[in-house]
């Protein structure tokens, strides 16, 4: 089976240049990320290439029953809901891109509907077994450590993205106030709070570990590696990992931990609406999945303590 690059280079020559100008397009204006680029594009790629095969040269000729036909054949392949549901949502971006750019006259991806993508619940810890692993490490002051208790902190406090952990910096944190300035997808801007246990934890690496940790190249990034260079997200999953360990739980990630400070939001009686400005989500049906955990922890509860479940 051919790859994405070799069915890149196959396409009829409008095709390339006009996937190459879309990706270009989805970095540049859209503020897409790397892996969301990726994605598309190979998507899209795939798409041009079945419509090739069937002799199809120019956008223009696109049609719905195409891309029906594209999904379909993907289907007999063995593709998931998930890989359906994200290949839709590339042909949809698109056509549309292509008919706002003047490159076709019609949009059939807009009639294009796709399978609707099973979202399991995500993994929730107890509230008791968050508060274990963020204070699973060590009382040692090596830089490390305490680096890696303020990283803990800070994610189940603030529920943000490893990504967005990693960009931070220093100019990020309003101490007074107790909150951070988070860039999220498509560099959109929040405010977040967290509380005094992350406060205390990010004062002790502050004062303590960064400044034996900083080089010539460090900048202003607020959590750096041992080499001096901003911290990296596959470090921070380790980090993750070792303190779920070490606490006696399993696998963990940071994206957990996430999810862990969402459903600890709304068991509490957060506003859904807040912990969809908190988390960053743009829809709000991203944070109702969060109502889900919590009424079937609520249920299990029910059926485990009432006398008449």
């Amino acid at each position: 089976m051919m790859g994405t690059r070799e069915l890149h280079e196959r396409l009829p020559p409008a095709m390339r240049e006009a996937v190459d100008d879309f990706g270009h397009h989805l970095a540049r204006v859209d503020n897409r990320s790397a892996e969301t680029v990726r994605g598309y594009l190979g998507d899209v790629i795939s798409l041009l290439d079945h419509a090739a095969d069937t002799g199809v040269t120019t956008l223009a000729e696109l049609d719905i029953v195409l891309l029906r036909g594209w999904l379909a054949a993907r289907m007999r392949q063995g593709a998931a809901r998930t890989s359906q549901a994200r290949r839709a949502a590339a042909a949809r971006a698109f056509t549309a891109w292509a008919l706002r750019t003047g490159r076709t006259t019609s949009d059939p991806g807009a009639h294009l509907v796709s399978p609707k993508a099973h979202r399991p619940l995500p993994t929730v810890l107890r509230a008791d077994q968050a508060a274990a692993l963020v204070e699973s490490e060590p009382g040692e002051s090596d830089p490390e450590t305490l680096r890696d208790r303020a990283v803990l902190e800070m994610l189940y406090a603030t529920g943000v993205r490893v990504s967005e952990l990693c960009g931070l910096n220093q100019a990020d944190l309003d101490e007074a106030r107790r909150v951070v300035r988070v860039f999220g997808k498509g560099a959109k801007e929040r405010a977040v709070p967290y509380g005094l246990p992350a406060q205390k934890a990010l004062d002790d690496y502050r004062r303590l570990a960064r400044p034996q940790l900083t080089t010539a190249t460090s900048g202003d990034a607020l959590f750096l590696g041992i080499k001096g260079g901003r911290l990296q997200q596959t470090v921070v999953r380790r980090i993750v990992d070792a303190a779920a360990r070490a606490a006696g739980l399993p696998h963990t990630s940071p994206h957990d931990l996430r999810h862990s400070a969402a459903t600890h939001l709304l068991d509490g009686g957060a506003d859904l609406r807040a912990v969809q400005d908190l988390l960053g989500h743009s829809s709000l049906s991203s944070t109702q999945i969060y109502t889900h955990v919590s009424t079937e922890r609520l249920r299990a509860a029910f059926k485990q303590a009432h006398p008449r479940a």
